[in-house]
This record gives structure tokens, sequence and C-alpha cells, in this order.
């Protein structure tokens, strides 16, 4: 029998208060949710990506079920002819004969031209709805960045703190005074080590995850990661218990050490909360709410002085990354596809060494954040940022190579908030779009930000020769290589000025020591 509607909810659009749900009317609609194995190997995932997303999608449904919602549910063992989500899908328009397919906007541009294209070929109208998840509608987000060639988040973040009344004082002017309190944000853990740090909250696997483990397992054992550790949030309660658990206990620290790495603490003061707000179990809104309220939340004398600067500090720190970070990427994202998916400024195409996959290397910050990448699924901002993505632009590797192992291996990946992180932040391949330099570093700001050089076979001092950081080598052979173009930007002249000062043979030393170590990138 036919229906007036088909409505699809997306792996990554778990959230009652998805547009393609708003007006649904159960005796005449129905909505259908798909577990498609070409999601999981579209990309290698990591099986703790596959088993999250699949865990939630169940979960999500299940509740839906229990409401009454007409649900076509499709598993990942069904129909395996099939294994594509737009040929799944079209089984179920096939079954159902929709007057129209409605949807909320996507996070993948694959997956949205996919659907038009399907849809068009059929004669099918497909109406796709504004995500109103996102605090900036990608219309809005297009008003504000006009026809600039360069786009700076800074100031989207200062307008989207008008906007939204944000840490913001009744005058118009921004709480504390200072708009950012990123240079407060910065530090590296004491010599002596992290110290303790109070646990985020992990989730016991249920029967529904355990099921999806198991899966996972048979299904995809040839897929990279372990899923032994496997504790993320699978529902929306428990999201709000990883999102109080952050507030509560670990946000007071989060801003002064959200950039310092240390051996054995994989987690730091970071929220783990990126998956919930990426499936949609989160919303943005509570989420910046939640953290504004802890800072306002002290006694007025609590808010004064350098104590509630401090706490002021991480409040506005973890604020940058919600509202204003995580909302500017997705606008630049829609706004530059497809064409920020091809963008190779420096022209690298070397391919990932072997031990991209697991960590097998002697530089102990690589073996680090890619072993801990592989057991979790996970790696914060900074070990992505100045480890992996650091040595990446450093070595020349593929960007579209590194941007589909950013969104094999994370489990809060979809492709709206990675790839212009990897193509816009991590490699500069988009040419300084909305980065102001690309962002290079010697084994000097590993050092100075970890404890991973003290166990390296490595030297982070030492340019070439055998026990010459490969970072390092390869920091000064790009400043070598990138001379002119260094030069002439403001934010990285003293890069090349520190360039210039070396003798002759000294750049002849390092760019002859470079080109050794990228000939054989799997022996390092």
């Amino acid at each position: 029998m036919a229906v007036a509607s088909l409505r699809l909810v997306l792996g990554d659009q778990l959230s009652r208060a998805n547009p393609a749900l708003s007006d649904l009317d159960p005796a005449a609609d129905r909505v259908a949710m798909i577990e498609a194995p070409g999601e999981a190997t579209h990309v290698r995932s990591h099986k703790a990506r596959i088993a999250l997303f699949l865990s939630a999608m169940r979960h999500f449904a299940e509740g839906l079920r229990a409401d009454g919602v007409p649900l076509d549910y499709v598993a990942i063992d069904d129909d395996p002819e099939r294994p594509e989500l737009g040929a799944r899908l079209e089984r179920l328009i096939d079954l159902h004969e929709p007057a129209e397919l409605v949807v909320c906007e996507p996070g993948d541009w694959r997956v949205l031209v996919d659907l038009q294209d399907r849809c068009a070929r059929r004669a099918l109208p497909l109406r796709v709805l504004p995500d109103t998840h996102f605090l900036c509608s990608t219309e809005a987000f297009a008003r504000w960045a006009g026809r600039s060639r360069s786009l700076r988040m800074e100031t989207f973040y200062r307008w989207m703190r008008k906007q939204h009344g944000v840490l913001m004082r009744d005058d118009g002017e921004p709480e504390g005074g200072r708009w950012n309190f990123d240079e407060d944000n910065r530090g590296a853990y004491p010599k002596s080590g992290p110290g303790p740090i109070p646990a985020p909250a992990r989730f016991e696997p249920d029967a529904i995850t355990r099921d999806v483990l198991e899966l996972v397992e048979r299904r995809f054992p040839d897929h990279p990661g372990s899923l032994a550790a496997f504790g993320w949030p699978v529902t929306r309660e428990q999201a709000l218990v990883a999102l109080a658990r952050f507030i509560d206990a670990r946000l007071v620290n989060f801003g002064r050490y959200q950039d310092a790495m240390w051996t054995g603490t994989p987690f730091g003061w970071h929220a783990l909360i990126a998956s919930s707000l990426n499936l949609k179990l989160l919303d943005p809104r509570e989420v910046v709410a939640a953290a504004e309220q802890a800072w306002r939340g002290r006694p007025a004398a609590a808010r004064e002085g350098e104590a509630g600067e401090s706490a002021l500090a991480a409040v506005e720190g973890f604020v940058r990354q919600v509202l204003g970070w995580r909302e500017f990427v997705r606008g630049v994202y829609w706004l530059d596809m497809p064409g920020m998916a091809d963008a190779n400024h420096y022209g690298h195409d070397r391919p990932l060494p072997a031990w991209w996959w697991s960590g097998d290397t002697r530089m102990a910050c690589l073996r680090d954040t890619i072993g801990q990448t592989m057991r979790e699924g996970y790696a914060h901002h900074i070990q992505r940022l100045m480890i992996t993505g650091n040595f990446a632009l450093l070595a020349g590797l593929a960007p579209r190579e590194v941007a589909a192992w950013y969104l094999a291996v994370y489990v809060d990946a979809v492709e709206w908030v990675e790839l212009p992180n990897v193509a816009g932040m991590a490699l500069y391949a988009n040419g300084g779009r909305f980065t102001t330099k690309p962002y290079v570093a010697s084994g000097a700001y590993v050092k100075r930000m970890s404890n991973y050089c003290g166990g390296c076979a490595y030297a982070p001092d030492v340019r070439t020769g055998p026990r010459a950081c490969p970072m390092t080598t390869l920091y000064w052979r790009f400043l070598d290589t990138h001379e002119a173009e260094l030069a002439a930007n403001p934010r990285t002249a003293l890069m090349a000025k520190n360039l210039a000062r070396l003798p002759a043979e000294t750049r002849a030393a390092i760019r002859d020591w470079g080109d050794r170590l990228l000939a054989d990138l799997d022996g390092i």
C-alpha cells in the first residue's frame, strides 16, 4: 500500500527532534532506518566506529517502536545482495511507493548526492529539511561568509556569541572582558605528570551492544581497531550522563590542559562527548548551556579573581569548540564541497606508511597516538592536529588518503566535521581558506607538550642522522621547500628567518636526510 511519505533517518541523526520526524503522521507515513555494510567499508572503518553507529541506531529504533512509530529497520545482514545505503533504500521505496522521500540534511556530501540522483532517476520528490540540530544553518553561514575568500573562525565565533547570548554581559561585552582565553589554555602537564584525573563516564555494554560487538567482529574481522575497551554512550540517557560527568568533574581543567599529552593518559581532561553530539544524542544548545551554567552558577565572589578567571577560561575554551569551531567547520564544509575533498595545495601524493594503521613505529609520539586510536577509536584534538596531522603534512602524505583514514578510525567522525579539520586545519590542503598558516612543528613542540620524547628512539633536538627525530628533520625540510611562501606570510615569517640563519651545508644535510626518510617511511 502506498504511503504519503517515507521518512529516512540516517545513522548520525538519532534525535527525536530530527526534522524528518517532526510532522510524521503514523497513519500515512513510514520511517526507514538502514544499516548498510557499504557505509562501514566506504572507508575501512574502525570496529569501534561501526559498533557505535549500529548500537546507537538499534537503541534509537527500539525507542521509536516503543512509541508506536511505523518503522522499517533494515539490519546489516538483511538483503546481502544490496550492501549500499541507496540500493537498500530503493527496495523500501519499491515496497511502500511513497509520494515523497523526506530526510534531514545528511552530514556527508556523498550521501546527499546519492539520494538526489536516485530520486531524480525515479522521478520521486525528495524533500531535504534543514538540520535544526545546529545553531547556524547552512544558509545563515553562507550569508555570513558572503564572497570572502578567507574565512576566520574567531570572527564567526564572536558573531555566534552575540547571536545566541552566550557568555555575554548585559552591556553586550564578553564575560571577563575578553572574547578568547586561548593563551590561558595551552598548558602542558607538570614534569611530574598529570596526577589524578577524574575518569570520564564509560558504559558497560548492554544486550543490544553486546550483540553488535559480536556482529562487528564476525562481519568485519579484518577492519582496524579493537572492541575490547568499548564503552561509548549509545543512548541519549547515557550521553546525558557523560555530559554531566564532564561538567561536574572534568571541565575545571579542560582549558588548561586541552593541548597536553602524556603516555597512558588517552582522555586527559577532555569531554568525550563529540560522538554523542555528532550522532545527535546530545543537542549543542544543552551542552553550551551546561558549560555556561557551570560558571554562572558559582557565587559572584567566586567568579572574580584568579580562580574565577581560570574557571571562565576553561568554560570559554570549551564553548569555543562547540559554539564556534564545530558550527564553523560544518558551515565551511557545505560552502566548499565538493571541491574541498580534492584540495591539495602542496600537491602531496605519498601513500600512508604501513604503520599508520598499527602504530608500529619507533617514533614514540606516533606509536602512542596511533596505538591509542586503534584501541579506543579516539585521540584528542591536539594529538590529531599536532601528532598525526603534523607528521602527515611534513611527510607529504596524500590528503585524500589522510582524510579517509581520519574518517575511518575515530568514533566521532562524520565527514562534515572530519574533512574540514583534515583538509583545512591539519594539512593546509585548501591553502589557508580558513586558517592563517600551516600548522607545522618540530619535535621540540612535542617535547614541550608531552612526555613522549623521553622514551623515544629519536632525539627531538637533532636534525640529521640516525638519532634525528623524523618530525624535526621533516619540519626543517618543509621550511626549506616552502621558504618563499612562508616568508611572505606574517604568521610564518619567523620560521623562514630561522631557516635562513642555517648554514648552506646544514640545509643541504637536512634535505638529504629528509629525502632518505621519505624514501622509506615504513622504516621510521
